[in-house]
């Protein structure tokens, strides 16, 4: 028990002290289809039990552009899904207005529910649009922070999968890391930071620098991931901003960071990926 509510056996771990979300009040509802799983602190999340379910990927994201840009008061997700990069950004800016922007109506369904379930319904602003369509971000809205954890395989390029919402996070159905770069561009505000997860292998590295320079972003901060200790890293932190926002001198800099490891050789979890999951709220 907590201050009279209820509390799910399954609260253990390190979570920020603060307010438990209004759905845990009482045991919540959870389809057989579904699952709810703890994301960030408190924070829990509706996910289809056999669908797209929330990544590493969505993690590293969230983590790195809160990390990046953490007095945000605006922040923008772009193609959202079921709104995981979302409410790890809501539960580390707890003042910040969450606008989210998402194809699937599946996704969008579960994003709401989530929402609900944590109390988050009046800061976040979830929308049903495919963000690449000019209606769906009005031309005036303006974020200090714009995150995106796009998929990153041309249709056609490997096995799709059966399920709808999972082709749609893997493959590049509705949009590719340069559109993600051109809305962001768009949308950001003097100074701000848009923080994206893209591979560095196999020519994936030179696309992501295409597209940042296709939009008139510089990358400010590159932060290399190896999933393995040992291994060669597999995907990039990226940290971007607007090229005009910056002083000549600097457009061209990038500042690359340490690799990060997930997992050591042993295959136990990193000491320093336990510490981002400690920064999100989540037991290491």
């Amino acid at each position: 028990m907590c201050d009279g509510t209820y509390v799910s056996e399954s609260f253990r771990g390190w979570v920020r002290p603060g307010p438990v979300p209004p759905g845990a009040s009482r045991p919540p509802q959870v389809p057989p289809e579904e699952t709810l799983d703890y994301i960030s602190g408190h924070f829990r999340l509706f996910q289809l039990r056999d669908g797209h379910r929330f990544s590493t990927d969505d993690v590293l994201t969230a983590w790195y552009g809160t990390t990046w840009c953490p007095r945000a008061s605006m922040v923008l997700d772009l193609g959202s899904g079921i709104g995981s990069v979302a409410t790890i950004a809501a539960w580390r800016l707890p003042g910040a207005r969450i606008v989210t922007v998402e194809a699937q109506d599946v996704s969008v369904a579960l994003a709401r529910k989530s929402a609900r379930f944590n109390g988050l319904e009046e800061r976040c602003d979830i929308r049903h649009a495919d963000f690449r369509d000019r209606d769906a971000i009005q031309a005036q809205e303006r974020f200090d922070l714009v995150l995106g954890s796009p998929p990153y395989f041309p249709i056609g390029s490997g096995i799709e999968g059966a399920h709808p919402q999972k082709i749609a996070c893997r493959f590049e159905a509705r949009g590719d890391i340069g559109d993600y770069c051109g809305v962001a561009a768009r949308h950001l505000a003097p100074g701000g930071f848009f923080a994206c997860v893209f591979p560095l292998p196999d020519g994936q590295h030179a696309r992501m620098l295409r597209a940042a320079a296709a939009a008139d972003l510089s990358i400010v901060r590159m932060r290399p991931v190896v999933f393995r200790e040992g291994n060669d890293p597999l995907v990039g932190l990226f940290g971007l901003t607007r090229s005009s926002d910056l002083p000549a001198g600097f457009q061209d800099c990038t500042f690359t960071e340490p690799p990060l490891t997930i997992r050591s050789t042993d295959g136990s979890v990193h000491p320093e990926y336990q510490a981002l999951k400690l920064a999100i709220g989540f037991p290491p």
